[in-house]
C-alpha cells in the first residue's frame, strides 16, 4: 500500500503525517508533498532535496507552520519573504533564519510579539531597543 499512488495520495491529503511512511517515490512527488505540507508544513524534513528547493513547496509548508523553515534550504533562510511569513505565523523560526534577519528589526518584531524567550537570538543592537524588549 505504500507504493500505491492513489493511496498514499488519499492518504497524505487526510493525515499529512502519512508522508513519512510512504515510499521513498512520494516524497518527491509534487502532488503528495504539497498535499502534505500543507497540512503539516514540518513535514518538509521528509522530502526529497529537490523539492525542499521548490518556492512553492517550501512557501506551503512555512505558511502552515513557521518553524518549517529549519528544514528549508539555504535559499529561503536567507529570502525575506520566506522569513517573515515563517516569523509571522511561528515566532519561533526566528533562530533557523539568516544572522542578518536577527537583526531586521520588522522581522524581529513579528517574531518576539510572538514569543518573548526570542530576545535571546536577536543582534545585540536590537536587543535593547525600547519597542523591541517592549513587544517581547
Amino acid at each position: 500500500l505504500k507504493a500505491d499512488r492513489d493511496i498514499v495520495h488519499v492518504a497524505v491529503t487526510q493525515n499529512g503525517d502519512a508522508l513519512p511512511c510512504a515510499a521513498e517515490e512520494f516524497k518527491a512527488d509534487r502532488d503528495i508533498v504539497y498535499a502534505a505540507v500543507t497540512l503539516n508544513g514540518r513535514l518538509l524534513h521528509y522530502v526529497a532535496d529537490e523539492l525542499s528547493a521548490d518556492r512553492d513547496i517550501v512557501h506551503a509548508a512555512v505558511t502552515q507552520n513557521g518553524c518549517a523553515l529549519r528544514y528549508a534550504t539555504n535559499e529561503f533562510k536567507a529570502d525575506r519573504d520566506f522569513v517573515h511569513v515563517a516569523v509571522t505565523q511561528n515566532g519561533d523560526a526566528l533562530p533557523c533564519a539568516a544572522e542578518e534577519f536577527k537583526a531586521d528589526r520588522d522581522i524581529v518584531y513579528a517574531a518576539v510579539t510572538l514569543n518573548g524567550r526570542l530576545l535571546h537570538y536577536v543582534a545585540d543592537e536590537l536587543s535593547a531597543d525600547r519597542d523591541i524588549v517592549h513587544a517581547a
